[in-house]
């Protein structure tokens, strides 16, 4: 086993021992060296064939025949008949082919290298005297306060303490634009301090920051097999055995063994062996250079199938800062027993009550709360100083039987039609506030969602639990095929479950916490997260910068990885069509068959590297959105 691994960590000089001696017996066949020229054959031979017997011994003892078997077989029938010269050409194109596949498949998983090099490995902490400490990032503790420097790597995922700054997190959104930052705010693992001095509180550290998520989501994601690959595995199972038969028949029926051997070179399947594989990885590096986080090869070959995608509107086609911009009140208490209520919502339409109520001095910690009762999609039911408060939509104002006069139904008319949210607000029976609250849409969503359709989607639909007009309203703005609005979490599930029984392949997008369910479901599920915890454990791709812009080039990735895939597939059936051919006219021999299946192989991998550059088709879509505005 030592012997073993001793090989397998010396094969770039076996490789180059090997090609000077297959070069010498060139240059003494030239000189008519004879005997020289079989002497440097037969230790080349043997030098660059240990390697790959020794791969498919270890392969035997897991009772896989690999295509190493293959090659060590060949070799071997070569020394019996005393080709020498085959012998040694073959062992030696396998071997370089293998160096040149693995320096390839390094230079696509080269987005992993790049983001591992941005870990940060050290961190100023300060001590009980106002004194600084540099320690091992991994040494660091949660709650420890921590100083960042201008110019330095926030070590862990903390918050601000004191200090302000602007922050480049290209490491977690995939967009190097700077991001201003002051007390309060949240920081990342990994992200650079531009400019500012700060003192944070680590909140997560080691392999609990989002940076470390991130980087073992994506090596993950790089070993895990597409339907394509898991296929070709399987393939491979019965078609390396059905080689060897093959090469086994040949040599009965002709008694030609060099024939035979050659058979067993030409039909080794390398290039169909790594040509899914290396999409796979380039297409995944591809995405998490550009903040696309897509968890395996199985769900970018899903994704690539997508034809309907489903939106939650808060917070995914809209941007999710809400804030109060109309307010109809019988009674100014009622905004104050809503902002009290909601104070410990992370709702973002609660969120924007609680905003406005402390701008305006109504916000009262010391009211009483007390049999606070919440109703998923609808609202909160509580007695407030003894008050009963409801705070919601209209469901959960029907639930209680509370009825609204001619003037508080046309005044929420008008503001539906507006496009505003509503939160209502009752109490003891009589509804006294109502609220606008309106939350922008996300820039250009509708230049995207068209994108989208470009690229083959062919519906576009929003779930949301905000009321019909509003929802129509939003919907009419950026190019929603189908709205469903006043819906429950498990309503959304069910659209969902209808849309798959019509056929469909659905993507769902939401923010990865309320919209879990629908994300689960879903045949695809989409996270506006910006690598929050939930979005990057319950869907399968995350939008790391929750911008549009990544839902599209991710949907494009996916169409180009696969349509990658398959050409890689179709380039290996060629090539090994070809070989076989060429065997049977007599234009190809062991040798150059060989070097026909290296350069099969790195053909495929070259092809795969391509989409390290791939970039979504701007300029092309960016004139059709233009020609249907137009028309």
């Amino acid at each position: 086993m030592a012997f073993e691994q001793w090989i397998q960590q010396k094969i770039k000089p076996i490789t180059a021992i090997a090609a000077a001696l297959v070069a010498l017996g060139l240059a003494s066949h030239w000189l008519g060296q004879t005997f020289l020229q079989q002497g440097f054959y037969i230790i080349a031979a043997i030098i660059a064939g240990v390697p790959i017997l020794l791969r498919a011994w270890s392969a035997l003892r897991m009772k896989i025949i690999s295509i190493e078997l293959l090659v060590s077989v060949a070799v071997i029938g070569a020394f019996i008949i005393g080709e020498y010269d085959e012998a040694a050409f073959v062992t030696f194109l396998f071997l370089f082919g293998d160096f040149l596949e693995q320096k390839t498949l390094a230079k696509t998983r080269q987005s992993i290298q790049t983001l591992a090099d941005m870990a940060p490995t050290t961190a100023l902490v300060v001590q009980p005297d106002g004194q600084t400490a540099e320690i091992d990032v991994d040494d660091v503790v949660p709650n420890q306060e921590l100083l960042v420097k201008t110019g330095a790597q926030i070590p862990v995922d903390g918050e601000i303490l004191t200090g302000r700054g602007d922050l480049n997190e290209a490491s977690i959104t995939g967009e190097s634009r700077l991001v201003a930052k002051e007390n309060g705010a949240d920081v990342y693992a990994g992200t650079i301090l531009e400019n500012g001095t700060l003192h944070i509180k680590a909140t997560k550290v080691g392999d609990d920051t989002t940076f470390a998520k991130i980087v073992e989501l994506v090596e993950d994601a790089q070993d895990t097999k597409s339907h394509a690959e898991k296929l070709i595995d399987k393939f491979a199972q019965y078609y390396t055995p059905a080689v060897l038969v093959i090469a086994l028949l040949v040599g009965l029926v002709t008694q030609n063994l060099r024939l035979a051997i050659t058979v067993l070179v030409l039909g080794c399947p390398g290039a169909l062996v790594i040509g899914a594989p290396v999409s796979n990885v380039a297409g995944i590096g591809n995405g998490a250079k550009h903040g696309v986080l897509v968890k395996g090869g199985a769900v970018m070959t899903t994704l690539r199938n997508v034809d309907t995608f489903v939106f939650d509107k808060t917070g995914t086609l809209t941007q999710g800062k809400t804030t109060v911009t109309t307010i109809h009140q019988d009674d100014p208490t009622g905004l104050q027993y809503a902002a009290r209520l909601e104070n410990d919502s992370d709702h973002p339409l609660g969120r924007a009550i609680v905003a406005y109520a402390a701008d305006h001095q109504l916000l009262n910690p010391g009211l009483k709360v007390t049999a606070t009762q919440t109703y998923q999609g609808l609202g909160i039911a509580a007695q407030v100083d003894g008050q009963q408060v409801l705070v919601g939509n209209q469901a959960l104002l029907k639930q209680y039987q509370v009825t609204m006069t001619p003037q508080q139904t046309a005044t929420m008319q008008t503001m539906q039609t507006q496009g505003e949210s509503l939160v209502l607000v009752a109490v003891n029976g009589q509804l006294t506030t109502l609220l606008g609250i309106s939350d922008q849409i996300r820039p250009a969503v509708a230049e995207r969602l068209q994108e989208l359709k470009q690229l083959g989607a062919k519906q576009l639909v929003m779930l949301t639990g905000d009321n019909e007009r509003t929802a129509q309203a939003v919907a009419a703005q950026i190019g929603i095929d189908q709205v469903h609005a006043e819906l429950l979490p498990a309503d959304k599930v069910k659209f969902v479950k209808q849309l798959q029984s019509e056929g469909r392949t659905v993507a769902f997008v939401g923010d990865g916490i309320n919209d879990s369910p629908s994300l689960a479901q879903a045949d695809i599920g989409i996270a506006m997260g910006s690598g929050t915890d939930v979005a990057l454990e319950t869907s399968d791709v995350v939008l790391m910068q929750s911008d549009f812009t990544e839902l599209v080039h991710a949907y494009g990735l996916a169409r180009k990885t696969v349509g990658n895939m398959r050409e890689n597939i179709v380039i290996a059936l060629a090539t090994v069509a070809f070989l076989f051919l060429g065997l049977i006219v007599g234009v190809v021999d062991m040798a150059s068959g060989m070097l026909v299946h290296e350069g099969s192989i790195l053909v495929v991998i070259l092809n795969a590297m391509r989409l390290i550059g791939y970039q979504r088709p701007v300029k092309k879509i960016k004139e059709n959105w233009q020609i249907a505005k137009e028309n």
